[in-house]
This record gives structure tokens, C-alpha cells and sequence, in this order.
């Protein structure tokens, strides 16, 4: 029980989105605990629900779904999800965790919720800032780099989320963010926007 208790201590009151088996063998690396019970002892916590498994190695104290990107660091939150946290778009997004690591793609849960995975090449992951959202500072990526990546990844844009889109866009770093992708890019991006405009006027 004393190793439970000072686990909670110092990761979950400490408030730590996550932690990982990692962060406890130093953490304990003076009381010479076994990884045997070690194991034992997480296993037993996530099965009284005192902690959750987002992946292997992974774990969390809290339930709110906005951690589990912690787990796939280096990541944002983007594509759709990005909008709604920056208020442009009003529907409830699942959460989309943009990540660098060599993970499975697609839908995961956590405590009943869906979250999506998605991969992006290393010199991609830019543009992004910290948004808090409940107890914790979150990547999001920021309107210029979510338009881009949704455009890139050939994720539809509803017509709805144009006008909110629009007014928020500066082009002067949308310009800066597209000299790091191809002219065929460059030149596509810039026309969908010229004609989104076009139809808002």
C-alpha cells in the first residue's frame, strides 16, 4: 500500500496527465522495488479503476479524455478537433491526436470515449500552441496549420466552418507555414482559399 500511496503522490497529485513505467523505476529506483510487483501493483490498480492503460507502458490517473495524446508524444490535437477547441467549429469532436510516433492509425477508446490517431512526417509537426482545456495546457494546432493538414491529408472542410475559418486565418503565416511544403501544394492550398472567399463575400 505504501508504493500505491506514493505512486498517487507523485503522480497524481502532483497532477501528471500521464505516466509511464519509466517515470516510476526512477522515481523507485532507491527502494529497490521489483519490476515483478511493480507490475502486479499496476495491474491491480487499473483493475480497481484507481488508474487507466491508454497504451502499453502508458498510464493515467485522470478521466478526462484530453490526456491520452500525452501518451503519443510528440503530438498536437488538429483536423476538426482543432477547430472545435478554437471555437470555429460547434459540433462535439472525438478527440485527434497528430503524432509522430510509429503507432497504429485509426479509432482507439479511453473509458468509453473514441480518439483518433494520426500520423505525420517529422518535419510536419509545426504550428502549433498550448490551449488549456479543463486542468491541463494542451498542443492544438493553430488555424493556419489545421487548415493545411486537413487540405494535405484530403480531410473534408464543411461548408459551414469557411466563414469562422476565414476570419480567423492570417496570411501572412499561412504563407510562412506553405514555404515548407511543394509548389503543387503551395498553389492548390492558395486557390482554395482565394475561392472560399470568394464565396463568403
Amino acid at each position: 500500500m505504501k508504493y500505491t500511496s506514493d505512486l498517487k503522490d507523485r503522480f497524481f497529485k502532483a497532477n501528471f496527465p500521464v505516466f509511464r513505467i519509466s517515470d516510476i523505476r526512477l522515481s523507485f529506483s532507491r527502494t529497490g522495488i521489483k519490476d515483478n510487483y511493480l507490475y502486479l501493483m499496476l495491474h491491480n490498480m487499473e483493475r480497481r479503476k484507481e488508474i487507466t492503460r491508454i497504451i502499453r507502458g502508458v498510464y493515467t490517473f485522470h478521466g478526462d479524455v484530453n490526456v491520452v495524446g500525452f501518451a503519443f508524444q510528440p503530438f498536437y490535437y488538429g483536423f476538426e478537433d482543432a477547430l472545435s477547441i478554437r471555437g470555429i467549429s460547434l459540433q462535439g469532436t472525438n478527440p485527434i491526436v497528430v503524432t509522430l510516433r510509429n503507432v497504429r492509425q485509426g479509432v482507439r477508446t479511453f473509458r468509453g470515449r473514441n480518439y483518433l490517431i494520426r500520423r505525420i512526417p517529422q518535419n510536419l509537426l509545426f504550428g502549433y500552441s498550448m490551449v488549456k482545456r479543463g486542468e491541463f495546457w494542451i498542443p492544438v494546432s493553430d488555424i493556419e496549420k489545421t487548415v493545411i493538414d486537413m487540405l494535405y491529408f484530403d480531410d473534408y472542410i464543411r461548408d459551414e466552418l469557411w466563414p469562422g475559418i476565414l476570419e480567423q486565418l492570417e496570411m501572412e503565416r499561412l504563407n510562412d507555414y506553405l514555404k515548407r511544403y511543394k509548389k503543387e501544394f503551395r498553389g492548390k492550398m492558395l486557390k482554395t482559399i482565394k475561392e472560399e472567399r470568394a464565396k463568403v463575400k
